[in-house]
């Protein structure tokens, strides 16, 4: 369940981010009640995880994930730009959280 917890915690951060881009300063409404929906269920969620993986893992899998989705997302739906060094750094951030994935021993407590 760890692992699907994790899921949901990233996926509802990323609604919640970019919610929040799109609620303008919370100047609208229904952005702003996503954001903070988003962002209560992600952290619920990630609260969970933190019983079965240890908080350094677990969270640079959250940060490391939700910051490659984000920039997807930035540049498809909000039309952002990615410069080549964007694009290489967002390729370590994807290294580093297959490594952890697939040589750490420290997932677990």
């Amino acid at each position: 369940m760890r692992w699907i917890f994790l899921t949901i915690s990233i996926i509802s951060e990323v609604i919640g981010t970019s919610a929040m881009n799109a609620s303008e300063g919370f100047t609208k409404p229904l952005p702003s009640i996503i954001t903070a929906v988003g962002y209560g269920v992600a952290f619920y969620f990630l609260s969970l995880t933190l019983k079965e993986i240890n908080v350094s893992v677990a969270y640079a899998i959250w940060s490391g994930a939700g910051i490659v989705l984000l920039a997807i997302i930035g540049y498809f739906w909000f039309g952002q730009q990615l410069d080549l060094a964007s694009i290489i750094g967002i390729g370590f951030i994807i290294a580093g959280v297959i490594i952890i994935n697939v040589f750490s021993n420290s997932v677990s407590h």
